[in-house]
């Protein structure tokens, strides 16, 4: 039995925080029934990549979910979503914010046929303040949260992340928010409406660059490669590439210093002796350094790191990533069969269970594969599919 397996969950949102959300919640077990519109569902099924005509941005992020598709601006349509809200524990949206109201599927009419449902809409900037009502996406949270004025080099154009770090956070903030909403539900038999903004999520993350700001009013500027805080906390290069050194602590720079580098001088010079030294003359620290390690091979490097007990690592491209033998054995890396793509591999599970180990189930559904099965459970005959269907209300 997986963890999740009692929770249903209605899907209604499309593209990446709330898909991601939902799939996690499925990997775990929640029967999840994503709803799509009619034209063309789930606005990520036409991102490519495809293969075969089908879209592997959306393989990637649907798995463990079953997809029908309702036309919700008919009234015959909603009352079909109204049905399936009433034995739902869990309704996921992401429209701009006061879309559901209009479309007559909101948290305060669920509520009235479903006391308990746990509503969690997802948006660009929450439900409420002066920025509600517009929309928000990964890149502009990026940019607006102060994001983007830390990443890259000194002196440079901004940067954003290589991943939408926003997008993937918020659909996280909102897997522990429904699971907390699920837990209080279990205790009091209340429901209550769950309110994520993209551009806050990621805000709670910024911990070093908090404390200076709050503590001495120092705005935080890019780092490039480096640590804020701590110092060798950085890339550092050798003959045939980079590594990634982390001497988080004095303890660890001092193994390197003296069983890595063989240069116990170096834990004596007055411009290195701490942490805070260290950071004081980070480019300094650097040059002595690369002059060392720029002499021999990565491997060589990881290898003296890995025996001294020193975090380090390779900076590797995605392929090396998913072809490295730990995430190999950790089972990151999964295989699928999709009716229409054949075999693809896909991202495994986080989280090690012991007891009750998530599981790709299903791949991703086909647009509206299961419309007849979701609403024949709901006792609607042969007939009357047939005609909601010509008549532009299901798929």
């Amino acid at each position: 039995m997986l963890p999740l397996e009692r929770l249903k969950v209605l899907d209604v949102s499309q593209i990446m925080a709330g898909p991601y959300c939902t799939m996690v919640l499925a990997d775990m077990g929640a029967e999840v029934i994503k709803v799509e519109k009619l034209n063309g569902g789930d606005d990520s099924r036409q991102m490519g990549p495809y293969v075969n005509d089908e879209s592997t941005c959306f393989s990637q992020i649907n798995r463990n979910k079953k997809s029908i598709s309702l036309n919700l601006k008919d009234e015959r349509a909603r009352e079909i979503f109204y049905r399936l809200a009433r034995d739902a524990d869990v309704i996921v949206e992401n429209y701009r914010t006061g879309v559901t109201r209009s479309l007559a599927i909101d948290y305060d009419t669920i509520k009235a046929i479903n006391p308990g449902i746990i509503y969690c809409s997802i948006s660009g900037y929450g439900q409420t303040g002066p920025y509600s009502h517009r929309g928000g996406f990964d890149l502009v949270a990026q940019g607006m949260t102060g994001l983007m004025s830390m990443t890259g080099e000194p002196g440079r154009r901004p940067l954003k992340t290589g991943i939408a770090v926003y997008d993937i956070g918020a659909g996280i903030t909102a897997v522990y928010s429904i699971l907390a909403a699920y837990i209080h539900r279990i205790n009091t038999g209340e429901g209550q409406h769950i309110d994520i903004a993209i551009t806050e999520c990621g805000l709670p993350w910024f911990t070093w660059e908090a404390a200076a700001y709050f503590a001495e009013g120092r705005v935080p500027e890019p780092t490039g490669w480096r640590h804020r805080v701590s110092a060798p906390y950085q890339a550092i290069k050798a003959s045939d590439g980079y590594i990634m050194l982390g001497c988080a602590n004095q303890r660890t720079w001092e193994r390197f210093c003296r069983d890595v580098l063989g240069r116990e001088d170096l834990m004596a010079e007055p411009r290195f002796l701490t942490n805070h030294d260290r950071g004081q003359h980070v480019e300094e620290l650097e040059a002595v350094l690369e002059e060392i390690m720029v002499e021999r091979e990565m491997h060589h490097w990881l290898d003296l790191c890995d025996k001294a007990g020193v975090p380090a690592g390779p900076i590797n491209d995605f392929a090396q990533a998913m072809q490295d033998e730990h995430y190999q054995a950790r089972g990151m890396v999964q295989e699928m069969e999709h009716p229409v793509i054949g075999k693809m591999k896909t991202i495994g599970f986080p989280s090690k269970f012991s007891r009750t180990p998530s599981q790709i189930r299903s791949p991703a559904p086909l647009f509206g594969q299961h419309t007849d099965e979701v609403l024949a459970e709901l006792g609607l005959s042969a007939e009357q599919l047939e005609a909601l269907r010509k008549e532009g209300c299901i798929k």
